[in-house]
């Protein structure tokens, strides 16, 4: 049986014992129906993760004994960032759960000329909040130590005016540009622009060329936007990456 990976925003260290959070709580005893003595693998995203024993479990609460701390670094040395044209409902949280799994290091939620999503103050932090959940969700199950960050969602126009990295692509099915054209150091940041539903407007495409942006195809068929994430993140870790 699989050891569980619980996420803790809070400081860790050796032979401390810990109340997990309600949600960490919850999901142990309830969901997955810990018992006292059961190992774990605790993490608070600054590197590395602690082995631990569950110790006590009441009806709101578990309690766990941090143990040896393992330095155990699984993330790529690909600076990754994913700026998304947020898509509507499960597709965005799917992208974002497939791109941590995948090793993204950042995440841009855009609005963008035909992004159907609209979201006022209130429900663009809930929107986050909701997001950043999918991320240490991701995590978990992943293995990784380290927390993506994402960003508030803002407009294209604003994004673009802030981007700074070694390399950017933007997606483009009617480039003729290919992956295996371009040359990456293993440490390199990389910007990865990909539409919503609809893709992208001539305009937009127009504008990230400009701020020297290189469309990309990724082969003769088009993409959902979803699936274009995905397989773009897994060619640039593949070809670049610690998928190499």
């Amino acid at each position: 049986m699989s050891i569980s990976r619980i996420y803790q925003a809070s400081p860790l260290n050796k032979d401390q014992s810990i109340v997990l959070s309600d949600e960490a709580s919850h999901h142990l005893a309830r969901v997955l129906r810990a018992k006292v003595g059961e190992k774990i693998i605790l993490f608070n995203g600054e590197g590395g993760e602690y082995d631990a024993v569950i110790t006590a479990i009441d009806k709101k609460s578990v309690t766990a004994k941090m143990g040896e701390h393992r330095a155990r670094d699984r993330e790529s040395s690909l600076q990754l960032q994913l700026a998304q044209g947020i898509s509507r409902g499960e597709k965005m949280d799917f992208t974002i759960q497939k791109a941590v799994e995948l090793g993204v290091h950042k995440i841009f939620p855009l609005f963008t000329e035909r992004c159907n999503v609209k979201l006022d103050d209130e429900r663009k932090q809930k929107r986050l909040q909701h997001w950043n959940s999918i991320i240490i969700s991701a995590c978990e199950q992943s293995g990784r130590n380290t927390i993506p960050n994402i960003l508030p969602a803002q407009n294209f126009s604003q994004w673009l005016a802030t981007v700074k990295a070694d390399h950017c692509f933007i997606l483009s099915p009617k480039s003729q540009h290919k992956l295996k054209e371009v040359s990456l150091k293993s440490n390199a940041t990389v910007v990865l622009l990909i539409g919503p539903e609809g893709g992208l407007s001539d305009t937009e495409l127009n504008l990230a060329i400009q701020k020297g942006f290189i469309p990309l195809s990724l082969g003769p068929r088009v993409l959902r936007t979803e699936t274009a994430a995905i397989a773009a993140l897994t060619a640039l870790q593949c070809s670049y990456g610690d998928m190499a």
